[in-house]
């Protein structure tokens, strides 16, 4: 039991990881404000819904990390 939750603990890790790093910066400078400005007048709903959806797995998978870590420094103990 103490394995598969290591092991999952693992695997939660690497995807919190990889969705944190797919993410967009919140700061991408003078360029990201320009662009910013036209994005809200020709509008980018599709890749705000993506954002949204990688917004919503980072929190899911972070509490999901939060959790299995520590059950497994409960089960360790």
């Amino acid at each position: 039991m103490e394995i598969f939750m290591k092991v999952l603990l693992l695997i939660f890790s690497i995807g919190l990881i990889t969705v944190v790093l797919l993410q967009k910066g919140k700061s991408a400078g003078l360029s990201g404000a320009i662009s910013g400005g036209a994005e809200h007048l020709f509008g980018k709903s599709k890749a705000r819904g993506m954002e949204l959806v990688l917004q919503r797995i980072t929190v899911g998978l972070a509490a999901g990390f939060f959790i299995l870590s520590i059950v497994v420094a409960i089960l360790t103990d």
